[in-house]
């Protein structure tokens, strides 16, 4: 990417305000034209690559110079009669005359032949109008109509909503224009899609949180509206500040604290000589279908392995490398397939749950909880070893009892990881995936199991993974929500792979748990496809690991909006903030506010867009429309981004932009296109549309991927 089309945040003074008791104006600014201007010798907000722009600018739309239409003037296809109606009756007599003629006609005679003017039931007002020209002369020399007044020199000859159509149509010639160059113009037309992108990447910013931003001790002063981080001298009496003031605010408002970073510790120290050390369980699958042989090449040999033994191997070589490289690692092993199997410790016996046992979500919580915690890999490698060669495939597929003992168990380490893998779907009593087409209920119920589930691992810091065997239908788009909720992977890996699968989610520690990160704009802009509208946007992440990037989109409010958008060459700020908790179980806060300057110029957003960031937000955005079943809007989405991408790349004309726009476009293909290979059913007409598991992976994987992966899938 070029110099200058990183849009990170831009070396602007930095805002440390409070408020004088006798004026009540902010100290260290002043206010013109309504932007806040920054007064010299304020710390300078450094470059911060962990919170980025799509471009350089708060873009705002020009507004279009529409007038609306008057109500007076007919509707558009409406076509004016060429010749004028008749004129009233002038009198009483003529309309009672003209009525007994016609009841004195015979019945034989046309009445078309009688000329009679129609009746008006209000002659009255039309004798008062039309006095000066129907009535006779004796008539017009009493009443009179009295003389319009003079017309205003200002004032034009005829209002704007009436309009003269000529007696016959005619081709009326335009007044000729200078020619423009269209090039020019077309980049000054307002831009398709939403420029107004923000890129966080949370891996960067946990990670280096401690080493460069100095650390305050306790809870930040919170505006008790919108919770922005503020920096007043009415500590507690905060109500409003300047992201949720609006037209009507009269009384000074605080602004933000600082525009550079902080990071703030919201809970004492613990003693990091004894973290939670997290644990690593293994969940693999044992039912009779595992059973089913694959044909791989070993040595130039051609040999079948059934899918069980690939499972086997492959967690055989994870607890032979965690043996010689993170010894202290705690690895554990539950298997299912008609039961559920804790497998035991050198000093603890193997526990067996099945029938009824596997049917109460509460017991298997308690049983969860009374199994002791696996010991370090080094302690317990051969008896693991002896329990993964032992195993043998039979029965059905208990995987819903098996993935809530699983988690529970993990729940008690934070930073934990769970690891399910499967060949099928679940197909006891909780959890049951089987009955999609026989019992809609039971498939229901099914669906709230997994989204609880993965609700209740992400709020005990665990990350689930879950691996499919490729060939087989696991309902991916049901028992995946275990993953999404939590940040782990969902993947369909042929059998020979799943070593390289183990391998690639172990090595992807957790840095931290338990985050939520807040977007807020003020109210002349909102966040767009968050869970709260408006101008303050909120996103529960849970899980994160050292490569997470999120993004956010925002854009102007709208102009018949209470608080009108920002006007272009004005500032808006911008506050980030994100609570999270470390390993060690220390709770943190950072905070980091920037000001940005709005534009409606086009150009000037084209020459600044960053496509890597307008093309992972739109991958993002539309994969997590997809995976809630609005296919339509996906697509929508996905088009409107596409149509701003290609804008920007007629514009600036590299090659290095057409190179990575068309490898985007390549992996963005099927979702651009249609849906229909990614849903169950060949009709994308309705939001009950299922995905297949090949549909499930991509779009959950795509909805978590980042910019260095987004071109690999």
């Amino acid at each position: 990417m070029r110099a200058k089309r990183d849009a990170t945040v831009t070396s602007k003074p930095a805002v440390l305000l409070s408020y004088c008791h006798e004026s009540g104006k902010p100290v260290g600014q002043h206010v013109s034209n309504g932007c806040l201007q920054l007064s010299s010798g304020v710390t300078p907000l450094y470059e911060e690559p962990s919170m980025e722009f799509a471009c350089g600018f708060v873009y705002v739309p020009p507004i279009p110079n529409v007038f609306k239409r008057s109500a007076l003037l007919p509707p558009h296809k409406c076509v004016r009669p060429r010749t004028p109606p008749p004129p009233p009756p002038t009198s009483t007599r003529q309309v009672t005359a003209a009525s007994k003629v016609i009841e004195q006609l015979p019945k034989t005679e046309v009445r078309k032949e009688t000329k009679t003017t129609v009746f008006y039931e209000n002659a009255t007002l039309y004798n008062r109008a039309f006095s000066g020209t129907m009535s006779s002369p004796q008539n017009s020399a009493k009443k009179t109509a009295p003389t319009l007044p003079p017309r205003p020199a200002n004032q034009q000859q005829m209002p704007e909503y009436l309009m003269v159509l000529p007696s016959q149509p005619s081709i009326t010639k335009s007044t000729p224009q200078p020619v423009q160059n269209t090039t020019k113009s077309f980049d000054n037309e307002p831009l398709p899609g939403n420029p107004n992108v923000v890129l966080v990447s949370l891996g960067t910013l946990l990670s280096e949180s401690e080493e460069r931003v100095q650390l305050i001790e306790g809870e930040p002063v919170s505006c008790s509206k919108c919770g922005s981080v503020l920096d007043s001298i009415y500590k507690n009496v905060v109500d409003v500040c300047y992201f949720c003031k609006d037209k009507h605010t009269t009384v000074p408002v605080s602004v933000p604290e600082q525009a550079q970073d902080v990071l703030f510790s919201l809970s004492p120290d613990l003693d990091p000589s004894q973290p939670a050390d997290p644990v690593l369980l293994f969940c693999i699958d044992t039912s009779g279908s595992m059973s089913i042989t694959s044909q791989v090449i070993e040595r130039d040999e051609i040999v079948h392995r059934s899918r069980l033994e690939f499972a086997q191997n492959a967690v055989l070589h994870c607890v032979q490398r965690l043996s010689e490289q993170q010894p202290n690692t705690r690895l554990g092993l539950i298997t299912f397939n008609y039961k559920v199997t804790l497998h035991g410790y050198e000093n603890y016996p193997t526990h067996y749950l099945s029938s009824d046992e596997m049917i109460d979500i509460e017991y298997l919580k308690n049983v969860a909880a009374s199994f002791p915690s696996p010991p370090p890999v080094y302690k317990n490698k051969d008896n693991l070893q002896r329990q993964v060669i032992g195993l043998k495939e039979s029965g059905t597929t208990a995987l819903g009892p098996a993935a809530l003992l699983t988690i529970a168990m993990a729940s008690r380490h934070p930073g934990s990881k769970v690891i399910i893998c499967t060949d099928g779907k679940a197909n006891t009593e909780l959890g049951n995936l089987e009955e999609e087409d026989i019992d809609a209920r039971t498939l229901l119920s099914s669906t709230i199991f997994y989204q609880d589930l993965g609700e209740y691992a992400a709020s005990q810091g665990v990350t689930v993974s879950v691996l499919s065997i490729e060939g087989t239908d696991c309902r991916l788009d049901e028992l995946g929500r275990l993953a999404d909720r939590t940040g782990g992977k969902v993947v369909i890996a042929s059998p020979d792979r799943l070593y390289e699968e183990f391998e690639e989610i172990i090595e992807n520690r957790t840095i931290a748990t338990h985050c939520t990160v807040s977007f807020l704009l003020p109210k002349s802009l909102r966040v767009k496809g968050e869970r709260e509208g408006c101008h303050k946007g909120i996103r529960e992440v849970g899980n994160v690991d050292p490569e997470k990037e999120i993004t956010f989109q925002f854009g102007a409010s709208d102009h018949r909006a209470e608080v009108p958008p920002p006007v272009s060459g004005s500032t808006v700020y911008v506050q980030l903030q994100v609570r999270y908790t470390l390993r060690n179980r220390q709770k943190r806060l950072r905070v980091i506010t920037a000001p940005k300057e709005v534009t409606n110029d086009s150009p000037s957003v084209l020459s600044s867009l960053s496509l890597a960031i307008v093309q992972l937000n739109s991958s993002q955005a539309t994969a997590a429309l997809a995976v809630r079943g609005r296919f339509v809007d996906a697509m929508k989405e996905g088009r409107q981004q596409k149509r701003l991408l290609e804008r920007a790349i007629a514009f600036n004309d590299t090659i290095e932009d057409k190179d990575e726009y068309y490898g985007w476009v390549k992996t963005m293909e099927g979702i651009h296109n249609s849906f229909y290979s990614l849903t169950r059913k060949k009709s994308v007409t309705s939001d009950s549309q299922s995905l297949t598991d090949a549909g499930a992976a991509l779009l959950y994987t795509m909805k978590h991927t980042n910019r260095k992966s987004i071109y690999i899938h």
